[in-house]
């Protein structure tokens, strides 16, 4: 259940009560494609960082380790320690960007799995199937995430039957919620916007979808090589014919500033793989800008990556020793880097909500930006 608290302008601060615990959005959820996050992030990490929501991928833990696998294993959460929210993705974003053979009927999508080539079979129930056997706390629907440079009238047909799947999908879920074995039987379905950069497409799925009573909303799709002026007009366009009283997520999104942008435009939950990308390239965010360890300026700085930060790494080493570490491929650089990154961004979402609580948004956006553009490197 989703509890709008407070509006500035259409910037949201709500809470959504899930079986695994509650939400406080806006909200950054962590990245762990394969139940892990990529730079040797443990679980006890993410606790220690602040993190809220973990996401993992249906597509990338159905061909391995397997979903049916576990499902035996009592489900995600217990399969990665993790007893707070996770979402799964519905894999169709990975089955249309990975898979370069692939066939698209309207039963579903026909593609080989790129980790050995086996075919692979994926509509609305399978994607379902493979979610509810996973037992996340929030389910995505399966679609299709055609590109943002396609022609008009193949993706007026695409949205029609995303439109068609997400139907499917929430009559699915219905079913596995009700049977015996599904381990989670209060798993949440997002249906999901699509629509390229046609903003009456997006508008007119985004009326369709909203009548269809699901548990929240995403904007898909973008991101995805749009130029970033697009990309907000096409929130502002969309975001206000979903339900104002449901959690709305941007799929994939993105830099800080695409937060706080996305934020003052009503979006409520976030994900993106930039802050763990990144921080294995040692390419560290601050609020005075992003910085890049291997610069050679930094061989003798003693300093935290920011002074007064208070993530693991910050806390007790140095930028000197960090990019020591990289330079020499130690996996510990490399953690330590993903880890302060994650907390940042962990961080930054709760100032986001302390400064919608007090109705500050709107300059506590201005100084975080002018900060961030201020520029370290």
């Amino acid at each position: 259940m989703y509890r709008l608290l407070r509006q500035e302008g259409r910037a949201k601060r709500g809470e959504f009560t899930t079986v695994h615990g509650v939400i406080q959005t806006p909200v950054f959820m962590n990245v762990g494609t394969v139940a892990a996050i990529k730079g040797a992030v443990s679980t006890e990490d993410l606790e220690q960082i602040g993190t809220q929501v973990e996401l993992s991928n249906t597509y990338h833990l159905h061909v391995r380790p397997g979903d049916k696998i576990i499902k035996q294993l009592g489900g995600l959460h217990k399969f990665m320690s993790w007893n707070k929210p996770i979402l799964t993705d519905s894999g169709g974003f990975q089955v249309f960007s990975l898979a370069g053979l692939r066939k698209i009927k309207e039963e579903g999508v026909y593609f080989n799995s790129h980790i050995d080539g086996r075919k692979i079979f994926m509509g609305p129930e399978e994607s379902m199937q493979i979610q509810s056997n996973l037992a996340s706390t929030i389910a995505m629907a399966f679609d299709e995430c055609p590109s943002s440079r396609a022609e008009r009238n193949y993706v007026q047909a695409s949205v029609e039957r995303t439109t068609r799947w997400l139907e499917r999908c929430k009559k699915e879920m219905s079913r596995l919620n009700g049977l015996e074995d599904t381990i989670n039987k209060k798993q949440l379905l997002f249906g999901i916007n699509q629509g390229a950069v046609f903003a009456d497409i997006r508008i007119e799925h985004a009326k369709r979808i909203a009548q269809m009573e699901l548990d929240g909303y995403a904007i898909g799709g973008l991101a995805v090589g749009e130029s970033h002026e697009e990309m907000y007009y096409i929130l502002e366009e969309t975001v206000p014919h979903l339900p104002v009283d449901k959690p709305t997520y941007l799929m994939g999104v993105g830099t800080p500033a695409n937060i706080l942008e996305g934020v003052e435009r009503g979006i409520d939950f976030f994900d993106c793989v930039y802050p763990s990308r990144n921080g294995r390239h040692g390419h560290l965010y601050t609020n005075h800008g992003k910085i890049n360890l291997f610069n050679a300026k930094y061989e003798l700085d003693e300093r935290p990556i920011e002074e007064g930060c208070q993530c693991p790494a910050c806390r007790r080493y140095s930028r000197a020793y960090i990019r020591h570490l990289l330079k020499a491929k130690e996996m510990l650089g490399m953690r330590l880097c993903v880890t302060h990154n994650l907390y940042f961004y962990n961080k930054m979402m709760e100032e986001i909500r302390g400064a919608l609580d007090k109705g500050e948004f709107a300059s506590y956006k201005k100084s975080k930006l002018d900060g961030m553009a201020a520029g370290e490197d």
